[in-house]
């Protein structure tokens, strides 16, 4: 007798029908208010970058620079300094309602105001000295390449960006976070043995404490050239079952194996030349005409650095649809790698899914469940600012008819930018700014 027909959409809305309306109203205003963020993350870059501007206050800074050394890349470095610690307090109003009172509003944040603010004068300490060094290279690119300099500071941002993200899983994120060896258990071999049989160049299994932060799980594969390391954190070890557990890693070894890290490399590379043009182009069209009321002197000159971040917010703005496709297409295929690898449907799906929870607060009545995408979808990456931990599973198992599931991810890449004056998210984006990116395989969850 032949099996009857599997029905994928009565599958996932046998998974979705586990959610309240009310679960699912809070779940798309926190996610559809992350749409709205992107808007005002621009608006809060282009009034800071106008602020210095139209105040004259870049100049000065420059002129104090000038004042205190002849040398120009130590100029730099002063200014660079001056720009990163001013912008922080400039933004830090904004960057407490979006990384500290709206994460507490949804229940996600674990931090008190003071663990927050000491994290992210974590984040501001690392980002002094990576901003500097790159502003002090690229602004010496600058000024020997007067003609080609938009070229070759593209490639001196893509390749700082490279050393980020090859030393960030070693000596960043431990910075952040505790990671220690995940102990012996049948659970590790089997996340070793998944990572022997796709050539992951990985000896041991690391597991950090991310609860001291945040409700979020979250797992990765990250590093390049001999820093490769298998992380997933607490959150993840404590509230999923190992079948969830290993279709997690399954997607994020996904990543590793299909390279997504160097395409994402290549992709990058080309936005940041396309965007280096277009801040070469919208400089000269900006001196020309304020140059003179701002005290700047050319694009060599450091107090036009607020005028660089601001066209390279709207670049990166403008470049939002274009940077969402790269990375649903490398979800998509990482979904499908992590089913083959994992062999686990169902903890995929449940761990994964559309019923992406957060432990009740009992003082926070209805505080509870955010799915933090679009309720059409049925997952998002488990590593991603939008994935939350989800309540211990029921002992049941799922109800019939749910082997198997559909899944189309949904996020967005950190953006890159030079020195860019909109706030970073987690203390992780404050650290690789400017410039910043995060790899596909480098990630880190709201704290």
């Amino acid at each position: 007798m032949p099996a009857p027909a599997f029905n994928v959409d009565a599958a996932t809305q046998a998974y979705m029908a586990e959610l309240t309306p009310a679960q699912r109203a809070s779940s798309d205003a926190y996610f559809e208010g992350g749409y709205w963020l992107i808007g005002w993350d621009l608006l809060v870059a282009l009034g800071v970058a106008w602020l210095l501007l139209g105040t004259r206050l870049s100049a000065r800074m420059r002129n104090l620079a000038e004042r205190l050394t002849r040398w120009r890349w130590l100029q730099t470095a002063i200014y660079a300094a001056q720009y990163i610690v001013l912008t922080t307090l400039l933004t830090l109003p904004w960057s407490l309602y979006e990384g500290y009172f709206r994460e507490h509003r949804y229940g996600l944040s674990n931090l008190s105001l003071g663990g927050w603010l000491g994290e992210q004068a974590k984040g501001l300490l690392v980002g002094l000295i990576l901003g500097t060094l790159a502003l002090v290279i690229i602004y010496a690119v600058i000024r020997r390449a007067t003609r080609t300099w938009w070229l070759w500071g593209a490639g001196v941002a893509l390749v700082f960006v490279i050393f980020v993200a090859t030393i960030a899983p070693v000596y960043i994120s431990p910075l952040f976070n505790t990671y220690k060896s995940l102990p012996d258990s049948p659970l590790k071999e089997q996340i070793l043995s998944m990572a022997r049989a796709n050539g992951i160049p990985a000896s041991d299994v690391y597991w950090f404490d991310a609860s001291r932060q945040s409700k979020r799980i979250s797992a990765n594969v990250s590093g390049m050239f001999g820093t490769t390391r298998i992380s997933l954190n607490d959150n993840l070890l404590k509230r999923s079952s190992p079948e969830e557990v290993k279709a997690v890693l399954g997607h994020e070894m996904g990543h590793y194996v299909l390279n997504h890290v160097y395409k994402g490399i290549v992709f990058f590379g080309i936005i940041i030349v396309l965007g280096f043009a277009f801040v070469r182009w919208g400089f000269g069209w900006a001196q020309r005409r304020w140059g003179e009321r701002w005290q700047v002197r050319g694009v060599a000159d450091v107090a036009g650095l607020p005028l660089i971040a601001a066209l390279f917010a709207i670049f990166m703005f403008l470049m939002t649809p274009v940077n969402n496709t790269i990375t649903r297409s490398m979800e998509a295929e990482a979904d499908a790698f992590g089913l083959n690898a994992a062999r686990q449907p169902d903890g995929f799906a449940q761990g994964r899914g559309a019923a992406v929870r957060v432990p009740q607060d009992a003082s926070r009545p209805g505080q509870g469940v955010h799915v933090l995408r679009p309720p059409q979808r049925l997952a998002a990456h488990p590593s991603r600012d939008g994935v939350e931990g989800r309540t211990p599973r029921r002992s049941a198992g799922p109800p019939p008819g749910r082997r198997h599931t559909a899944r189309r991810a949904l996020g967005t890449p950190c953006g890159a930018g030079i020195a860019t004056a909109v706030p970073a998210r987690s203390p992780v984006d404050a650290a690789c700014r400017p410039p910043f990116v995060a790899s596909v395989v480098w990630t880190s969850g709201r704290p």
